[in-house]
């Protein structure tokens, strides 16, 4: 497993020395320095004038006099010297800013690939409503039928990035269900927006004890519904392996399936769970907010590969979608994205049915109109605890085999310090915990704690490990 670094190793103070301005190991290498910047001025090279510029004004304003600054590198040798220069200066974040000005995006066209369902609204209203082109981006949103085919086109670079399901980048890094390829969660879509619809015919058979034999459908098995469905059926008595039928089903084809009678019920995303309702083929059971509120459901996945290749691209893309999420998030912007993203090009459907998902105002499909305002929410930390829970769960019902390290899965691949510190530049608002990184998770009133999660998954009565 790679360690997780959104920079690739940098060491530009590797030459400095003696000469005129003390940068340099000679005279000779201060005047080829010179030329080779003017060459790549010729070239417009913004990527290592904005470096080459960064790192000397920092050096000759820690170091004004020439031969402190000789003295100083000679002593200490430029692996020192860049570490002692970039604990007193944010070099990395000055660099960044430099090469921003000068329009070094290493990478301007993106594909970025989303399955039609409501929690992909924030990189979905990125698009028409211009956040990538703020940041200097052209992307192509590509919709994308089913989470193998994301999965696949992620692994076969036919997309930059993607909206992927949070446990998915776990599940890739670790070989679990494909070749292993380091991928990283830039920051959570979407947090709860999904419930267990059930047909129909069971309006009178509301009590999960007696659903034996029951058929459901979940969108794949590295799903966040998939995993809350086995914790709910599990918590009152049912295996999941044993009792009931789970079937992998393209969040689309459920309504179908609902209706045909092949499956009993379904814990899938909207638009779909309200789409039921408003097709009259079946009614909201629970809404998973109800199972572990504030739960995240989908997640902005990115490979490490791409970030080795394209930093600034990358941060660019991470600046237009923490942006987008917090959007999302304003009760007041919602009407404005409901006729954004419901259009053929996005997800397709009734405005109605995207209204009542994104406000929170619904039928229940049993008579009723609910308000739970934050029956979905956009919350883009992508905390550890978060990961570290999924993980226990993988293990939990055979996954994923042998011994996890969490923390360090979970650290690696859920960019927490980056969306914080990037959140933070950007002047959005940081939810509670966001400075020490805590985050309380409780499950259908039991409480996780990601420091003891193998306690945790020893204390479940149902499981396969």
């Amino acid at each position: 497993m790679q360690d997780h670094n959104i920079y690739r190793p940098y060491s530009p103070l590797a030459r400095l020395g003696a000469c005129s301005c003390g940068a340099h190991a000679s005279q000779q290498a201060h005047d080829d320095a010179l030329t080779q910047l003017a060459d790549a001025r010729r070239r417009q090279d913004s990527e290592a004038l904005s470096h080459d510029f960064v790192e000397a004004a920092a050096v000759q304003a820690l170091f004004p006099d020439p031969q402190l600054r000789r003295n100083f590198l000679r002593t200490v040798g430029s692996g020192v010297a860049m570490a002692a220069i970039g604990s007193l200066l944010p070099l990395q974040d000055l660099q960044a800013r430099a090469l921003e000005r000068k329009g070094g995006l290493e990478k301007t066209d993106l594909r970025i690939g989303f399955v039609p369902i409501t929690c992909a609204t924030p990189l979905i209203m990125a698009g028409p409503l211009g956040l990538y082109q703020q940041q200097g981006l052209n992307v192509q949103l590509q919709k994308t039928a089913g989470w193998a085919l994301v999965r696949d086109k992620l692994l076969n670079r036919e997309l930059d990035a993607s909206h992927t399901l949070s446990p998915m980048p776990l599940a890739i890094s670790m070989g679990a269900g494909s070749s292993p390829q380091p991928m990283r969660v830039m920051a959570i879509q979407n947090i709860n927006g999904q419930a267990i619809v059930m047909a129909l015919k069971h309006r009178e058979n509301r009590d999960p004890r007696h659903w034996k034999g029951f058929k459901f459908a979940v969108p794949f098995e590295y799903s966040m519904h998939n995993f809350l469905l086995r914790y709910y059926l599990a918590e009152h008595g049912l295996d999941p392996d044993r009792d009931v039928q789970l079937r992998v089903t393209p969040p689309a084809e459920m309504i179908a399936n609902l209706r045909a009678g092949n499956i009993d019920g379904f814990l899938g995303p909207d638009p779909f769970c309200q789409r039921a309702v408003y097709d009259r083929a079946g009614f909201i059971h629970i809404l998973t907010r109800d199972i572990w509120e504030g739960h995240p459901c989908c997640a902005f996945g990115v490979s490490q590969a791409f970030i080795d290749q394209h930093p600034q691209t990358f941060l660019a893309m991470y600046r237009a979608i923490l942006q987008a999420t917090a959007m999302a998030n304003k009760p007041e912007e919602r009407q404005a994205i409901v006729q954004a993203i419901s259009g053929p090009g996005y997800l397709n459907q009734p405005p109605i049915v995207i209204q009542q998902v994104l406000r929170g105002r619904f039928a229940d499909g049993l008579g009723k109109v609910r308000d739970v305002p934050d029956r979905i929410g956009f919350d883009a930390m992508p905390w550890h605890a978060m990961a570290s829970w999924m993980l226990t769960q993988m293990q939990r019902w055979g996954y994923i085999k042998g011994q996890v390290n969490y923390r360090q899965l979970a650290e690696q691949v859920f960019l927490m310090t980056d969306a914080r510190r990037l959140m933070r530049e950007a002047g959005l608002p940081l939810p509670p915990g966001a400075d020490s990184g805590s985050h309380r998770i409780t499950v259908m009133g039991k409480v996780f704690d990601p420091a003891r999660p193998e306690a945790y998954l020893r204390s479940f009565a149902i499981r396969r490990t």
